[in-house]
């Protein structure tokens, strides 16, 4: 059974009637691509996939995907001409969740997975912009806090964990701008 299909390059595995299997966004992003729309690489872990998690948990998905997932990170990195962790010239991906149908306020976003000491150091140096490269590790660990860890406000009166290091910071450098 086929778990990820990928899409770059003007190429797709899927399309657009495949809604069911890859989601609303896999498909879309699947069918643009085979437009010729400039859509980055990547590609969509089917929706079956999580049912095979309800039905036989973490440790079996994760075995059964393994191969899959990082052939298309291969992938994505020959067409890229970028590597995973590789600190020189990372590649950098996004991973959101997706149903499939969509449910407004429900889909989580991760941002600059690949981010670590020494890829941040490397886009600094790439974008000519130090701040650049290290607020978007700060978005890509806050993000995975909030969206793998838990790591959230129960409620909105509550202050996001994140904010509150942020504001200490700001507080202890005499700053009122995250800037």
């Amino acid at each position: 059974m086929k778990r990820v299909y990928t899409f770059g390059d003007g190429k797709a595995e899927g399309n657009a009637s495949m809604r069911n299997l890859l989601g609303g966004k896999g498909a879309n992003l699947a069918e643009m691509n085979l437009l010729g729309m400039p859509v980055p690489p990547g590609f969509t872990i089917t929706t079956e996939v999580c049912t095979e998690y309800t039905q036989y948990g973490r440790d079996e998905v994760v075995s059964r995907l393994e191969d899959e997932v990082k052939a298309a990170i291969a992938h994505v990195e020959n067409l890229t001409g970028k590597k995973f962790n590789d600190p020189a010239n990372p590649l950098l991906v996004s991973v959101r969740s997706g149903a499939r149908a969509s449910m407004p306020g429900m889909m989580d976003t991760v941002l600059n997975l690949g981010m670590n000491d020494e890829t941040v150091a490397s886009l600094a140096e790439k974008s000519g912009n130090p701040r650049f490269a290290w607020d978007s590790y700060r978005r890509f660990v806050q993000m995975y806090g909030d969206v793998v860890l838990g790591m959230k406000p129960k409620s909105k009166t509550e202050t996001d964990p994140f904010e509150a290091i942020i504001d200490q910071v700001k507080e202890e450098k005499g700053v009122k701008f995250d800037t």
